[in-house]
């Protein structure tokens, strides 16, 4: 067991040299070409992504983020010549994203605004054309401080929800390091082949690499596949930028969970493989979601940042808490589970229900590095992307892969 306090760690370990050339600005030509460095029972091996079956051990449970990416950036250019972005992050009313998506009149959300300077009172408004029916759109702020605003839309033609609007008006937003404008192609590659709830403003990139005939290979093999949504802030694109990580506040996420992969989660212990560090954040959550309700059937179904590190909260055996949630929809007659996450893994966190992690390489001194670094354990993690960088491998959102097996 990591004996490591994270509130302590000092961000600066956390880093390595990641030259821009190293960043893949655009993805290979076909998904599962790419790399796929394989770290087993201590050894690294390179092969190739379309090879990952060959290493998922028989009788092993896949899960994946089923989550879609929005075009959640929005322009709008005022009487005066000024652009404004408006980069919507998560609903705030209707607090559901379903629901918000299909309001058909008006609706808000939390928002960035890129040159706030220049929007001081007053609408901001834009004209669009759908199918050859005009709309107007409409954006107030009605409440700012921060970073975050909440800006409600209004519009005036009720044959088009939200959902209609975004497609036409907003921009897939990209990572930023990519340090380019979003690119048509980019609305097909920077989503999984297996995205359906929409929410996120980042694609859960590990699944990037997934095609039909990896999947159907991994069928073929005896490999369960499940899939979970998170829904992907803003915030993961966020570095640590304090000392250390305890002055890091953790954005909160979105998760559902249908009670069936609950089950069959409860099923599979020790044989659970997560695709992406947002179905790690997940699962692991699941957990503590578990030992909130054995304190208190009525509980917030809310992680916080540190729960995991109170040795209070982990005293329940896995199936234990699995079991408390499937109690919990039971009692409430739901079929999903919908709950919030703040989690942070970092060193010292002990893993409840994953065994294997899919991820890409992540950037240095980001809170993805740090779960990375929890998982392997020590400063293994500095062997792994040494050799990553020795050996021709792309990082970030576009790069290659990584299978990491406990």
């Amino acid at each position: 067991m990591e004996t490591t306090n994270p509130k302590e760690i000092h961000i600066e370990g956390y880093n390595y040299p990641l030259p821009d050339e190293r960043i893949a600005k655009y993805p290979l030509a076909r998904r599962d070409s790419s790399k796929l460095l394989v770290f087993k029972g201590g050894a690294i091996t390179d092969s190739v992504f379309s090879s990952l079956p060959a290493y998922i051990p028989v009788g092993s449970t896949m899960v994946f983020n089923n989550t879609k990416v929005i075009q959640a950036r929005l322009h709008f250019r005022k009487t005066t010549g000024a652009l404004i972005e408006i980069f919507c992050l998560e609903p705030h009313s209707p607090h559901d994203y379903l629901l918000n998506f299909q309001q058909t009149q008006s609706c808000s959300w939390v928002c960035l605004v890129g040159n706030l300077k220049k929007w001081k009172e007053g609408a901001l408004v834009r004209v669009l054309d759908i199918g050859g029916k005009t709309v107007t759109v409409e954006a107030n702020r009605l409440q700012w401080g921060g970073d975050a605003h909440i800006v409600e839309f209004r519009w005036d033609n009720r044959d088009f929800a939200f959902s209609d609007l975004l497609e036409v008006m907003g921009e897939l937003p990209i990572p930023p390091y990519l340090n380019r404008d979003t690119e048509d192609q980019d609305k097909e590659t920077y989503q999984t082949v297996y995205s359906k709830i929409e929410g996120s403003v980042a694609a859960p990139t590990a699944g990037l690499h997934f095609t039909p005939e990896v999947f159907s290979s991994l069928k073929d093999k005896g490999v369960s596949i499940e899939e979970i949504t998170l829904h992907v802030g803003a915030g993961t694109f966020r570095p640590v930028k304090s000392e250390q990580i305890k002055d890091h506040v953790m954005h909160s996420e979105f998760i559902s969970v249908k009670r069936d992969i609950i089950e069959s989660l409860l099923n599979s212990t020790g044989n659970i493989i997560a695709v992406g560090t947002t179905s790690v954040r997940t699962l692991e959550s699941l957990y503590y979601l578990g030992a909130l309700l054995e304190n208190n059937a009525d509980a917030d179904l809310k992680v916080a940042q540190w729960m995991p590190y109170d040795e209070a909260n982990n005293c329940l055996p896995v199936k234990k808490a699995l079991q408390n949630i499937l109690d919990y929809l039971s009692r409430n007659n739901l079929g999903t589970l919908i709950a919030d996450t703040q989690i942070i893994i970092a060193p010292g966190y002990r893993f409840k229900v994953v065994d294997g992690i899919v991820t890409n390489f992540h950037q240095p001194q980001s809170t993805l590095l740090l779960l990375i670094s929890a998982f392997l354990g020590g400063d293994t993690w500095k062997n792994v992307y040494s050799h990553a960088l020795d050996n021709g491998y792309r990082f970030l959102s576009y790069g290659d892969s990584s299978l990491l097996m406990k």
